[in-house]
């Protein structure tokens, strides 16, 4: 029996062009930072590779370690890189045991059923990984072990997945998040640490696969044990990472006022809707008044149809009174908006001066994705342009547009870029970006984007 004492966790690359954002928005590799923590108090010795910010490559560094096993997490945009780097592990020592988990393993798990992968998880319980380190293909172990997909006698069997209690997370290790103190970056914010309270968002909108997170079951912690990881995280920067940590007012009352009596001084980011906000003056007051500095708000779009299409259960009505809000006691909105299939070329102008009129200075446009994944993904199907999951990263056409053609879709796209880019560089928003680069290359897009 081949004993396992070396495991590396690794984080794949976002893109191999430009737009990575590296040095801009960096994300903290927290579900590994669980992991590293479960195995190390098992007795594993653990090491990271995050492609977003190593130098070295991963080939070189599965050289350097000859770890016993490689873990991979990746979202769906990153499945090549996370395919690339099961081979390499594989390929460099066939005996080395492959896994790969997160979400997009979680919910298109038969695309990785692959000869250099072992085993898939589709949870996040990452409890499950002990077992599948130590069971050495005891089938009889494999067979009841819930969350899992295996090989045996050739073929794949993949076991149901169940919710996980997130209350049963550890204390991540963070050593690899405090080896790199330039890095982990969200925008104007240095070295931002990721804090989880809640697996699952508790809404149903039609583009996002975040509900279909922890099998759409919404798992949170105790507040008080997230203030506990708060205080004791080295670092002036927290991104709360929860698909929608503006939800629960009771749970958001305990919070300020724990913060408060403890004394806990950090600035803050976190995911809410623009309905709660709204709604909810008094605590957007009080989140100011404590240290939140920006609120990442899918106010999706400024057509009142859409609302219905996406399953939004909001109104325009919230977007603007959010916006007044945010702007009143000094939040940063991000206001993130979706450019649907069936944008007209007044669309993308009347988008613009949307965003300017209401003076958002943050804002992040996605193209319409239909995601593997979604249950709407096979109405798309016939529309698909691409079958790279390198595009499905909000930044590329993956469907055939309504009204515009590819090439006229993505040159109005490139010219709202510009725009936007250009009202930012006046504004003084992003003053750690080189701005003519970025906008040079979106004029170079704009220029050198064919059809198809």
């Amino acid at each position: 029996m081949t004993e396992i004492k070396k495991v590396l966790l690794i984080h794949p690359e976002e893109a191999r062009h430009k737009y990575n954002f590296k040095g801009i928005i960096e994300n903290e590799c927290l579900d590994l930072e669980y992991l590293s923590a479960v195995l190390k108090e098992n007795g594993y010795e653990t090491f990271f590779w995050d492609g977003k910010i190593e130098e070295t490559k991963v080939q070189s560094k599965i050289s350097e370690i000859n770890p016993d096993a490689v873990y991979i997490t990746g979202r769906n945009f990153q499945e090549e890189f996370v395919l690339e780097y099961a081979e390499c592990a594989k390929n460099h020592n066939e005996k080395t045991i492959v896994i790969t988990g997160g979400l997009h393993a979680q919910l298109c798990f038969e695309r990785m059923y692959k000869p250099y992968i072992d085993y898939i998880l589709k949870s996040f319980d990452v409890f499950k990984v002990l077992t599948l380190l130590s069971c050495q293909n005891d089938y009889s172990v494999l067979e009841k072990t819930d969350d899992i997909c295996f090989k045996k006698d050739g073929e794949w069997i993949s076991n149901k997945a169940v919710p996980f209690d997130i209350k049963r997370l550890p204390r991540p290790d963070r050593s690899y998040f405090y080896e790199h103190p330039d890095n982990y970056n969200y925008l104007d914010l240095p070295h931002a640490a990721w804090v989880r309270t809640a697996y699952c968002c508790p809404y149903n909108c039609a583009f996002c696969l975040r509900n279909k997170m922890n099998s759409s079951k919404y798992s949170a912690r105790n507040i008080e044990d997230v203030v506990d990881e708060i205080e004791g995280i080295e670092t002036e920067n927290i991104y709360i990472v929860d698909d929608d940590f503006l939800f629960n007012e009771e749970r958001l009352h305990t919070f300020i006022r724990l913060i408060k009596q403890r004394g806990i001084k950090r600035r803050f980011i976190c995911y809410g809707r623009s309905d709660f906000i709204a709604a909810h003056e008094e605590i957007v007051k009080e989140l100011s008044e404590i240290g939140f500095y920006y609120f990442l708000v899918g106010l999706e779009t400024i057509r009142v149809d859409d609302m219905d299409k996406y399953h939004k259960r909001n109104s325009l009505s919230n977007n603007e009174k959010s916006i007044d809000l945010c702007h009143k006691y000094n939040v940063h909105m991000m206001g993130m908006f979706i450019l649907d299939l069936d944008f007209t070329s007044k669309d993308f102008n009347n988008l613009y001066r949307y965003i300017k009129d209401r003076k958002l200075k943050h804002v992040a446009v996605s193209i319409f994705t239909p995601e593997p994944g979604l249950e709407s993904f096979d109405d798309y199907k016939d529309r698909m342009i691409t079958d790279n999951p390198g595009h499905f990263d909000y930044l590329h056409l993956v469907c055939k547009p309504d009204k515009l053609s590819v090439k006229a879709y993505y040159r109005k796209y490139y010219v709202l870029l510009i725009r936007l880019f250009l009202k930012a560089y006046r504004e003084k928003v992003y003053d750690f970006i080189d701005y003519k680069d970025y906008i040079k290359s979106f004029v170079k897009g704009f220029f050198g984007r064919k059809e198809g």
